[in-house]
């Protein structure tokens, strides 16, 4: 049985673990936010656009602190039905160039999820995705299909793929594969998957194929 010492160190590792995703998140976010700053002073006539971009990441900072306190807190995510498409859509945002490719049967496909998680989640899984194959734009394939009792999400990239010998700690913390990653973005993403009662996982590529493939799989009541 564990003590009372050991529920409080794996608490306190929790919360470190959170508090490094946190970080990592919000890096993200205030480098969009002083790019669009320093654009916005060279053009002050032209600086709506980069104005609109700080306040939507500003906003964007907030929920990340919100979202992931939440997660520390062991808390569930509070689901409410949303559009599949427009968390997609949402995730996109200052991840950099890449050719999205979507098949989602039916476009008004609705999930159960908390709209803010689920978009880091996915903002995870492209960010990633735009890493590894820089300086060429990948192609990302996001693939949506309801089985009995669970929707399944695959996105499918054209990257170098994984390597083997790491796939079975991928979604750890700190284990990144990638020079200059943290290795805080997939275990941030199987974190979130959790909270909704679900799943992710690595997939198998096609013969022939490279790239990563992940697997999520989420409850449908």
């Amino acid at each position: 049985m564990a003590s009372a010492n050991d529920d409080v160190r794996e608490r306190l590792a929790v919360l470190g673990e959170i508090a490094a995703e946190v970080a990592h998140e919000l890096r993200n976010v205030l480098q969009v936010i002083t790019a669009s700053a320093y654009l916005a002073k060279q053009d002050p006539a032209a600086s709506a656009p980069h104005l609109v971009k700080i306040e939507r990441n500003a906003r964007t900072a907030h929920g990340i602190v919100d979202d992931l306190m939440s997660l520390a807190r062991g808390e569930p995510a509070k689901a409410e039905p949303i559009l599949l498409v427009d968390v997609l859509l949402a995730a996109r945002a200052d991840v950099g160039e890449a050719d999205f490719r979507d098949e989602i049967e039916p476009t008004s496909l609705r999930v159960r999820a908390h709209a803010g998680l689920l978009t880091r989640l996915f903002h995870v899984l492209y960010e990633n995705a735009v890493a590894v194959t820089a300086p060429r734009p990948p192609t990302l394939w996001t693939r949506a299909r309801l089985v009995p009792g669970a929707l399944l999400i695959e996105v499918d990239d054209d990257g170098p793929g994984i390597d083997p010998a790491m796939a079975p700690q991928v979604f750890d913390p700190l284990v990144t594969g990638r020079s200059g990653g943290t290795g805080l973005g997939l275990a941030l993403a199987k974190r979130i998957a959790g909270a909704h009662g679900g799943e992710i996982a690595l997939g198998s590529p096609q013969e022939g194929r490279t790239g990563a493939i992940c697997l999520l799989t989420l409850p449908t009541s």
